[in-house]
């Protein structure tokens, strides 16, 4: 923390559309948490996918993979959570004036950055900070361009399971899910995990 400004240093910014949150993101968030001195995610509404729960039942999810982590520097915080990565960068700018942002994405979304709204105005306000996800390898190319716009882009040395929520919804397997999630997911019966848990021996 800075001591003058009771800020932390550097703020690590996860947005997820966690539909449904994965071993993935757990890890991710884990070891985001003992890299930064303070971490925030939210679920988000992504306007090119069609999502399989409502944003508030998403959020929910993503609550019990972090309250599960109990990480104390690590939060979520729905107040960030717009489609717009411009509109995120702002309020977290209003909320840690003095605090270096540092907006974390998957190696899967760098071919989209340079398409993004206000690109050039996320890449100045914000460090971008890419983690490889399997299947989806680091394009040095997309890198060098986004630090030719004013980038400065970090890859992540983190690994990170090969789970996919995508994959998870197309074909249900509790061994996917964290499993702070079973008791929303069973109560409320997302995702077709219910059917498929019920064919299976109880989980442990």
């Amino acid at each position: 923390m800075s001591e003058s400004a009771g800020q932390p240093a550097s703020v690590a910014l996860f947005g997820t559309s966690a539909d449904p949150p994965t071993l993935g993101h757990r890890s991710l968030l884990e070891g985001l948490s003992r890299r930064y001195p303070l971490v925030r995610t939210w679920a988000s509404d992504n306007p090119f996918k069609s999502h399989g729960a409502p944003l508030a039942m998403r959020a929910a999810l993503l609550e019990a993979v972090v309250e599960g982590l109990e990480s104390p520097n690590l939060r979520v915080d729905q107040s960030l959570s717009s489609p717009r990565a411009l509109d995120t960068l702002e309020r977290a700018a209003r909320q840690w004036p003095e605090a270096e942002l540092v907006f974390v994405v998957g190696s899967d979304l760098l071919p989209q950055i340079q398409r993004w709204y206000a690109t050039d105005e996320i890449l100045r306000r914000c460090r971008l900070a890419v983690v490889p996800r399997l299947g989806w390898p680091l394009d040095s190319l997309q890198i060098e361009q986004l630090n030719r716009r004013g980038g400065r882009v970090e890859v992540l040395p983190l690994q990170i399971p090969a789970t996919a929520s995508s994959a998870i919804r197309r074909h249900p397997d509790p061994q996917l899910v964290p499993p702070e999630l079973w008791p929303v997911l069973l109560e409320q019966n997302l995702y077709g995990l219910r059917s498929c848990l019920a064919s299976r021996p109880p989980l442990r």
